[in-house]
């Protein structure tokens, strides 16, 4: 999955994301979501989230156990 759904992703739920000082190289943090910040069902970009040590920024990869 890569994000773009906000039905596919919630608090609790392992996910990579891109930083926005990181959308240049790509470089993925990775971490576990305590709040989505988009609203929009769908984001073309990857649904904008904060992560559990306070990081935001958008979900391009769903950890799935």
């Amino acid at each position: 999955m890569d994000g773009q759904n906000r039905k596919d992703i919630y608090p609790g739920l392992e996910v990579g994301i891109i930083l926005k000082k990181d959308q240049r190289s790509g470089n993925i943090t990775y971490g576990v979501v305590k709040d989505l910040l988009t609203s929009s069902a769908f984001h073309s970009r990857g649904i904008k989230v904060r992560l559990e040590d306070g990081q935001v920024g958008r979900v391009t990869e769903i950890i799935e156990d």
